[in-house]
């Protein structure tokens, strides 16, 4: 270990005496010339520290032996770059702190130390521990990161960081290390030359052009085309503009290709033809005719207005002509260029897949009918009786059956004998049997029970019933329309109701004329999806069925909603709804005879009836914008469809346990061919193949 310091005094006779100061410090300037060799590097720290008049703080980790020389003199700041040279060759860093006292410690904990932040005005020298944070303007730190960490020791003491929402890198290392990376990222920071040119079209359509561009530049971005050579393309349908964004050369390239597609076509060759994805054509061609027609009066306004003014007419152009072909669902427009233009415009938004709505209707009716009778009636053979109406069975009937019903013993007759000598006879003819049928429509009517009395000429009968009904009622109607389109559902009969009698001709048959009516569960809806979520709902539900007869005519009971609402995707209204309570009393009875008490009750008939109903009506829209969503929820229904199938097939069929329910496939699973059918075509695979190696 050999180190000289050497001091070299300089000539003072040309000099005078004004400047012994300023030659005194350059006579006292110390040079080294460092020789180390098999020296502990603890102990070339220590001696670094004493010529340099540093504090050196070791870290217990710095061990090992150096073997370094220097054949030149080197002054102070060339003798502590020497130093920190070395370190750094034995994979040791030295950390300067703000109060000059130096750490010696292994580079990768280095660059958790305190470092000094540098910036572009004192980025750091040689081998000293810095950070550095440099602001990158027009590449993408994301990208510029995995380049640099190959140019730095991530491992030892090296970091690079970068931070996407400032667009920063952040770097640690020694100095020459970080500035080399500085100086990367400065040449490859280069703003190109991403200007932006407007291209305006004269006779071609900017959205066909962008069209046909961007099929061009797709496949070549698939290949090895450098992606700042692929320009972005954007078209301005309102100026009939191609605004291109990218390097120069790519926008010249560009450039050329519009030029050459923007070419005016012959008179005979301005017919486009036009194939609908969601539109009907013959819907659409009332629309463009209609636009068209617009477009021509208004260009024809200026034109007539000038040609006035000049002394002469100016007629307006006619020479538009739009057609639909219904096969292909698709438009034929013929029609100068920009003319062309606004009618593809118009196409192109409206001919755009309209959005579907699933309205789901749930009808809920829980009703309760109680009701008691009790009445008396009576009657006598020698005239006098007691009826009521809301007893049931008349005992008129019941006693004008009971006597039909009897059977009549013919009295006896005398047969005369023609022949001398013979009695004339007695004879008895058999009893004629009753008739029922009167009895049988009088007792017909009867509901509860009856106790009948006959005494003498006297009958009477006693009649009570008391009744209980409860019903649940659950209907749930669902149906899927497109946007803005009326839809009808409907499940119920057709029933006819007499509307007018006309007698036949020559007194015969009447002619009766029949109107056929609808009932049952009835779902009429419109909806209109607005923006965001939300659907208007133009809505008729309608729950009708039979509720009797009157002179053999139906009567329809009604329940029926007629209402636009508002609701949210997914989300369930209350439509309307009927809550009610009706009990109904009548007393029929024999003047004073009826007030008597408790005796009253022999010539008095009651009757209470209590009815109570709840009918409620909710709704639930689903919007469906995908094809997706679609297929979610007809997989769901499908699926309890299915359910329900399996659920009856377990169950079985009592007379026939050997066979099968029918149940529908699996969804998505392909439709498969009856067993029979699929094993005669397979044993015709064979032949087939051999066939087909003949030909």
């Amino acid at each position: 270990m050999n180190v000289k310091s050497i001091r070299r005094p300089a000539s003072l006779s040309w000099l005078g005496a004004g400047a012994l100061a300023l030659l005194s410090f350059f006579a006292a300037a110390v040079e080294y010339q460092p020789n180390f060799k098999g020296t502990e590097i603890n102990e070339f720290i220590n001696i670094v520290g004493k010529n340099l008049n540093k504090t050196i703080i070791v870290d217990p980790q710095v061990r090992g032996r150096i073997n370094v020389r220097s054949y030149e003199m080197l002054n102070e700041a060339q003798y502590y770059q020497f130093f920190l040279n070395v370190l750094e060759v034995y994979d040791f860093s030295v950390v300067e702190m703000k109060s000059g006292v130096l750490k010696v410690v292994r580079q990768k904990d280095a660059k958790m130390s305190n470092i000094p932040v540098v910036g572009d005005n004192n980025g750091g020298i040689g081998d000293e521990m810095v950070t550095r944070v440099v602001q990158v303007k027009n590449v993408s730190v994301r990208e510029l990161a995995p380049l640099l960490r190959q140019f730095t020791d991530q491992a030892g003491g090296g970091h690079v960081v970068n931070y996407d929402p400032s667009n920063v890198i952040m770097m640690t290392g020694q100095a020459e290390v970080v500035n080399r990376l500085v100086d990367i990222i400065q040449r490859v920071d280069k703003a190109g030359n991403q200007d932006i040119e407007i291209i305006k079209l004269s006779f071609a359509s900017a959205g066909e052009v962008v069209r046909i561009l961007d099929n061009i530049y797709k496949k070549q971005g698939q290949g090895d085309q450098p992606e700042f050579l692929i320009p972005k393309i954007v078209a301005d349908e309102r100026t009939n503009s191609v605004i291109v964004s990218g390097e120069l050369q790519a926008r010249q390239r560009v450039a050329e290709i519009v030029k050459r597609l923007d070419a005016q076509q012959e008179n005979q060759g301005n017919t486009r033809v036009y194939y609908l994805k969601y539109a009907k054509a013959e819907d659409l061609v009332k629309v463009l005719q209609g636009v068209s027609n617009s477009m021509v009066a208004a260009q024809a306004a200026p034109a007539q207005g000038q040609g006035a003014a000049q002394g002469r007419s100016t007629g307006g152009r006619s020479d538009v002509s739009i057609e639909s072909h219904t096969e292909s669902n698709s438009i034929i427009v013929t029609a100068q260029p920009d003319m062309i233009r606004s009618l593809e415009d118009v196409i192109r938004q409206i001919d755009v897949r309209r959005a579907q709505v699933l309205v789901e209707a749930i009808i809920v009716e829980v009703g309760e009918t109680a009701g008691v009778n009790l009445g008396v009636q009576w009657i006598s053979a020698e005239g006098g009786m007691q009826q009521f109406s809301n007893s049931g069975a008349p005992i008129t009937s019941i006693a004008a059956g009971a006597a039909a019903a009897r059977k009549v013993t013919p009295p006896p007759r005398v047969v005369q004998s023609t022949i001398p000598g013979v009695p004339s006879e007695t004879v008895q003819d058999p009893d004629t049997p009753g008739d029922y049928t009167t009895l049988a429509a009088a007792l017909a009517g009867v509901n509860g029970t009856m106790l009948g009395i006959v005494k003498n000429d006297w009958g009477a009968i006693l009649q009570a019933v008391a009744s209980d009904s409860n019903s649940n009622i659950l209907a749930t109607p669902h149906i899927t329309t497109l946007d803005n389109q009326e839809s009808y559902f409907i499940v119920g009969e057709v029933i006819p109701i007499k509307t007018t009698t006309s007698p036949g001709q020559s007194g015969g048959n009447p002619f009766t004329t029949l109107d056929r009516q609808e009932v049952g569960i009835k779902l009429k809806v419109t909806p209109q999806i607005n923006e965001g979520n939300a659907v208007k709902l133009t809505i008729e539900q309608e729950v009708s069925g039979r509720a009797g007869e009157i002179e053999g005519n139906p009567i329809i009971s009604k329940r029926e909603i007629k209402t636009p609402v508002m609701a949210e995707d997914g989300a369930t209204v209350v439509l309307g709804g009927l809550i009610d309570e009706d009990v109904q009393e009548s007393e029929s009875k024999v003047p004073l005879l009826g007030d008597i008490p408790i005796l009253g009750q022999l010539f008095r008939s009651t009757s209470t009836t209590k009815r109570k109903r709840n009918l409620m009506v909710f709704i639930r829209p689903t919007i469906m914008r995908e094809g997706g969503v679609m297929n979610e929820v007809s997989q769901r229904k499908y699926n309890y469809m299915r359910a329900q199938q399996l659920t009856e097939q377990d169950n079985g069929i009592k007379l026939m346990p050997a066979s099968d329910k029918p149940v529908m496939p699996v969804w998505g699973q392909e439709r498969q061919l009856p067993p029979e059918i699929q094993k005669k075509l397979d044993e015709m695979e064979p032949i087939k193949k051999y066939e087909q190696e003949q030909h």
